[in-house]
């Protein structure tokens, strides 16, 4: 092998980190394909690649050569790894064990693909979740089932609570990353996990009510408040914890509804009933996949008002990312059905921040956009939207964004970043 991969970083970064991926002892202009390649722990292969030529000195550098063709083309100097792809289709790029990393391996072969040759060089780049003196620790107190991440350090800390969708599970890499910028983050599962129930029945939110406590009670978290961080169905969950319960300053909605969904959400002597929907409504595209955006009934029609969650009631700001390629829901129009609603009650008016070309599921950076997988509930596949590219800068932009707004918001600090999209 005679070219040599250079990573900078040089050893273990960061997922949401940049790397530099660069190449040195080519010749001039030779062209050559890098290929990138990662199994997760249930050995699914992802893998990406692109065709690129070196400069006049034989040096290749991602940051200033554009790729030619293959997974993506053009000025991307971390599409190898955004544009991953499961060998197995529809497979969902996730991370389920945050305390070890995933080992990227690169490759460099002489000549471009289909017809390129030899190995010229190969190099693997391992990707923590984990920053180094980020503490995980399992929560199990009373009812709930999560995980706390704690900064470095002795805090306290800003407390975030995050939950994910329709999906399940207790999903920690979020929150994981998140801790690495200062937060102390509570990955919260509601169903589908050891002792809580299998499927989504009618919810009740002194569940959510005790983790909001269980985290104003830590010595690690600094009070008086924690924000919280929801995506899809975690979203309208976020959105009732903040119009219901105490001790919660700060929202970010990925993707939400702003009705109740999917079932019952009971709190006390009161009842939210679900936003109205007819699975008949969904539609099938030619490769087989469902599309719910039809499947949601209008929460502006009067029989759907109960439905509606009174964000009016929250004590505190919301920041909306709204991809505006989501084909589960209407993200974009319930964003604004929001805002119309704060205003109305003489509130502050949201955040929002609109982001083009960009599906539901809106990862961390350098997370493979999923535009579709098969749902772990509804066992079918089910298309979520997106265009690579567009939705690999918005997952950039996005994390900055949700950071500064927690930042302002949890922390006191008042500079904020505007959206570069």
């Amino acid at each position: 092998m005679a070219a040599t991969v250079i990573l900078q970083p040089a050893g273990r970064c960061s997922w949401d980190e940049p790397v530099r991926i660069a190449v040195r002892g080519l010749a001039p202009r030779q062209p050559v394909t890098l290929r990138a390649s990662l199994r997760d722990e249930k050995g699914a292969l992802f893998r990406a690649q692109a065709r690129y030529r070196a400069d006049a000195g034989g040096l290749l550098d991602l940051e200033r050569a554009p790729a030619l063709g293959g997974s993506f083309t053009g000025l991307e100097p971390m599409g190898l790894l955004w544009a991953l792809e499961p060998e197995k289709p529809l497979v969902r790029f996730v991370k389920r064990d945050v305390q070890t990393p995933f080992a990227v391996e690169l490759e460099v072969l002489d000549g471009h693909e289909p017809d390129a040759g030899r190995v010229l060089g190969r190099a693997v780049h391992e990707r923590d979740f984990l920053r180094p003196g980020v503490r995980r620790e399992p929560v199990r107190a009373g009812r709930v089932r999560a995980t706390l991440f704690l900064p470095p350090g002795a805090g306290p800390f800003p407390g975030i609570i995050d939950l994910f969708g329709s999906g399940g599970g207790l999903c920690e890499y979020r929150a994981s990353l998140l801790a690495g910028h200062g937060f102390a983050v509570l990955a919260l599962a509601y169903f589908r996990f050891e002792d809580l129930p299998e499927y989504l029945d009618d919810m009740h939110l002194e569940y959510f009510e005790e983790a909001v406590d269980f985290m104003l009670q830590h010595p690690k978290v600094k009070g008086p408040n924690v924000g919280l961080l929801g995506f899809s169905k975690g979203g309208d969950l976020c959105l009732s914890m903040a119009s219901f319960l105490k001790g919660i300053t700060a929202t970010v909605l990925i993707n939400s509804c702003v009705a109740n969904t999917i079932v019952a959400l009971h709190y006390k002597d009161m009842i939210v009933p679900s936003l109205g929907s007819d699975i008949g409504r969904c539609t099938i595209n030619e490769s087989g996949l469902w599309n719910f955006l039809d499947m949601w009934d209008n929460p502006l029609e009067e029989r759907n008002y109960p439905s509606i969650i009174p964000l009016e009631r929250a004590q505190g700001p919301f920041l909306f990312i709204v991809g505006m390629d989501d084909h589960n829901w209407r993200s974009d129009f319930y964003a604004q059905i929001a805002a119309e609603r704060l205003q109305a009650h003489g509130k502050d008016r949201p955040q929002i921040i609109y982001y083009p070309g960009t599906g539901h599921c809106i990862e961390p950076p350098y997370f493979p956009p999923c535009r579709a997988s098969v749902h772990t509930l509804l066992n079918q596949a089910v298309f979520y939207g997106g265009e690579p590219k567009a939705q690999s800068r918005a997952q950039v932009d996005a994390w900055q964004q949700i950071q500064t707004f927690f930042h302002k918001h949890l922390n006191g600090k008042k500079s904020v970043q505007s959206s570069k999209i």
